[in-house]
């Protein structure tokens, strides 16, 4: 979740030296560690793409510290801060504003002040509480606990942390100091670049995925990882947010094919928002792009806050809608479609080799966890899921349902199945095979259409 609460905190530099282009300066040096400890007190890590988690490095920069602190400022590349609002004091001393926290504050080096957290608590803190410290929520609420303990003993930390600080060069020129607050997303983006930072780490810190995340169910929500290495629940495994990205595609589709999506650029180039259904379950990197594409055009949304998007429009906002009921169907055809097909069709879905299934075990499905007979693969629950895009219609300017989509497979997932065995027959029961043929979705999408079709015959 963004945060908007915004902190202050001072560092003091040992030795610092300034550079000033265009609207940005950079003010780098070696802070002590003493001098930096009111950072853990308020800092988040909001403003950085992904989330501080222990790991191999973490352990490396723990090891570092403690074998060879005088060489430490020597053998990490530090943090980097950047403020929008600073006042320079006396003696190298810098009070940092963080007015902005979304993207304001800590944007790199996440891992290092982990890292630094433990180490600096492994002195007052027990071996066996310390061990649970795995995440930066983890340390701020240990930091909180007992970052008094350690400020008494502040004085005994000796070693220097590099400290690459960003500020405005001009605080008296509202323009440039806008021109520098638009600068520090892109800034840390490529910074966290060298580290891999993923399409959707970015889009989260843009605010692209606010108005998704505000209608799913909380406890939904909790479990994906919006941020890297960062979820609110306690799953090992969280929900990778490419995957309900994906699933986004399905109501998009149909608001793209009704002529509701942008066709030109805001430059004036053509835009192609057409998506194969089958992209929607072997190219789901590409759609998160494509995705990112959609949301920062000026149709959809725009800049409200510095860099963060705020999203207004409602034809886009009506396939969140439906989006946010997408993970529960994709749920129960997973757990149902074993039985639905076993009695339709007199088979042994357990038999099939793709499938996991062991008598007396259970299989939790991939959203909400449910407990269920079979492990069924995305390449068999994706088309199926697909098929309920002729549920959907456009109606004054939005995509909705039009009928109960639950109701509907309660009604109909039987034949359903039946039907979607000869496309996974003719894929010789191979789960790629089907989720990657086009045919497999247009199928199921027209199986679903015959099944409206004879209710509506019926009433």
């Amino acid at each position: 979740m963004i945060t908007t609460n915004p902190y202050k905190t001072i560092i003091r530099f040992d030795q610092a030296a300034e550079q000033a282009d265009g609207p940005i300066k950079r003010i780098i040096g070696f802070v002590q560690a003493r001098n930096m400890l009111s950072l853990f007190d308020d800092a988040t890590l909001d403003a950085n793409p992904r989330s501080a988690k222990a790991n191999q490095v973490t352990k490396d920069i723990i090891e570092s510290v403690t074998e060879a602190p005088k060489l430490f400022q020597f053998k990490t590349k530090g943090i980097l801060l950047g403020s929008s609002d600073y006042i320079e004091l006396q003696r190298n001393r810098f009070e940092l504003n963080f007015n902005n926290p979304a993207y304001e504050g800590l944007l790199d080096g996440g891992h290092n002040m982990l890292a630094l957290g433990t180490f600096l608590l492994s002195h007052v803190m027990p071996d066996k509480d310390l061990k649970k410290i795995k995440l930066w929520e983890d340390l701020k609420k240990a930091w909180d606990e007992h970052g008094a303990a350690v400020k008494a003993r502040k004085d005994e930390f000796q070693f220097k942390v590099p400290v690459e600080l960003l500020v405005p060069s001009d605080m008296d020129d509202d323009e440039a100091v806008q021109e520098f607050t638009m600068a520090l997303m892109d800034i840390c983006a490529a910074r966290n670049n060298n580290a891999q930072l993923t399409t959707e780490a970015k889009a989260n810190q843009r605010g692209f995925y606010e108005e998704i995340r505000k209608r799913l169910p909380r406890d939904l929500a909790e479990r994906i990882e919006w941020k890297s290495n960062e979820w609110e629940s306690d799953d090992a495994r969280p929900i990778k947010v490419r995957d309900l990205i994906a699933l986004a595609w399905i109501p998009l589709t149909v608001l793209n094919e009704a002529g509701l999506l942008p066709k030109k650029s805001d430059a004036g180039t053509e835009l192609n928002f057409t998506v194969l259904p089958q992209n929607i379950y072997r190219n789901k990197g590409e759609l998160s792009k494509l995705f990112d594409k959609l949301m920062e055009h000026s149709d959809v949304s725009k800049p409200t806050n510095g860099p963060l998007y705020e999203m207004h429009n409602t034809a886009i906002g009506s396939a969140f809608d439906i989006l946010a009921v997408l993970p529960k169907l994709y749920d129960k055809v997973f757990l149902e479609l074993g039985d639905a097909y076993n009695k339709e069709t007199n088979g042994k879905f357990g038999r099939i080799k793709a499938i996991k299934y062991r008598e007396g075990k259970t299989f939790a499905s991939p959203f909400y966890s449910n407990e269920g007979e079979y492990g069924v693969p995305d390449g068999f629950v994706l088309p199926v899921l697909y098929g309920l895009k002729a549920l959907m219609k456009v109606e004054d300017g939005k995509v909705t349902w039009t009928t109960d989509p639950e109701a509907f497979l309660d009604r109909y997932l039987r034949p359903l199945a039946g039907a979607f065995k000869m496309p996974v027959e003719m894929a010789s029961f191979d789960p790629q095979k089907v989720a990657k043929n086009e045919t497999s979705y247009s199928f199921m999408v027209g199986e679903c259409e015959k099944a409206l079709i004879k209710e509506k015959a019926a009433a």
